[in-house]
């Protein structure tokens, strides 16, 4: 499920167990399905504050979600993980409802456990019928919440430039509920930029309830580059050159990312002028053809000049240059 626990409870970070107690029960006798039939935003709210609560009332949980954050603890933890040892039924009491709410086997129809919060359970209740199922945005697969699967997740890779820019294959450790780790290959392919997932299909999270394993998604991070900035499918160099070089014209090396590139650089050329290498630049994602190196050209202007210099620069402003 996307987005901040305290939030959907309404509390501050520093909430203490009484508060984040205080504020799902208010919550719950507002949105209970229950009282809410056929509502189904009303549903929806109902089972995020309901996990939100799970993580929160739970002094291990909440530890490790304040300190890995919403995504690294979604990564870490599945659905079934976060619902271990809550059990709505006890829950409820203590708030008071007794048995006038009938919210069904909650856990049970979604992870195969038992009603009643015993050994092996995930609590909830008897009769009724309403549903935790899809419950967070972990348990859709990429099709939608109406594929039955088990769910899926997201990993994050960071990766170089010069990879991004040739394509490469990485190997990435990834936990699997119950069988330990497993390593995978992960073939990145050339022109990847950052924020593109990609798709490892079964990698995902365990079967539940016989279901097929979910997918993995791997989100890419192009680190920075010392010399080259990007920008979409476009690369920037800066290079510098000398006074006397921008007004009379020269020819410079340029480093691209295959190749080193003689350039012309014209007489009378500017500071932060730029030159385009058409061509020279990252490889289209998924597509024919290359972005352009764009070099952006410093005129140095020496900040000491040696007596000869300055006779001869003197010269050059008596000339009206």
């Amino acid at each position: 499920m996307a987005g901040d626990y305290y939030k959907i409870l309404g509390v501050e970070r520093n909430a203490s167990d009484a508060d984040i107690k205080k504020a799902y029960r208010k919550l719950a006798m507002k949105y209970h399905p229950d009282r809410n039939q056929g509502d189904k935003k009303a549903e929806e709210r109902f089972k995020e504050m309901s996990e939100a609560y799970a993580v929160l009332s739970s002094k291990e949980k909440r530890q490790q979600y304040d300190t890995f954050g919403a995504e690294g603890f979604n990564q870490r933890f599945s659905q079934e993980d976060i619902f271990r040892g809550f059990d709505l039924n006890s829950i409820f009491k203590d708030f008071g409802f007794g048995g006038s709410f009938n919210s069904g086997d909650l856990f049970g129809k979604m992870f195969g456990g038992t009603a009643g919060g015993g050994p092996g359970s995930f609590g909830g209740f008897p009769g009724g019928g309403f549903s935790f199922n899809n419950m967070n945005s972990h348990s859709c697969g990429s099709g939608g919440c109406g594929s039955k699967k088990s769910p899926d997740r997201t990993s994050e890779l960071s990766i170089t430039l010069e990879e991004a820019f040739h394509g490469t294959e990485k190997r990435v450790t990834i936990r699997r509920e119950g069988l330990g780790t497993e390593d995978v290959t992960v073939k990145i392919p050339p022109g990847i930029d950052t924020g593109k997932k990609l798709k490892l299909k079964g990698k995902g999270q365990s079967s539940m309830q016989g279901l097929p394993p979910g997918d993995l998604y791997i989100k890419i991070t192009v680190r920075d580059h010392p010399l080259f900035k990007r920008d979409g499918d476009d690369l920037y160099l800066d290079s510098e050159i000398k006074f006397s070089e921008a007004a009379l014209g020269t020819s410079i090396d340029v480093q691209t990312m295959d190749e080193t590139k003689r350039l012309r650089i014209k007489p009378g050329t500017q500071n932060n002028g730029k030159i385009r290498l058409k061509g020279f630049g990252m490889p289209h994602f998924q597509g024919a053809g290359r972005g352009d190196l764009y070099v952006r050209i410093s005129v140095n202007v020496p900040k000491n000049l040696t007596d000869k210099q300055m006779e001869l620069v003197t010269e050059l402003a008596d000339q009206g240059l």
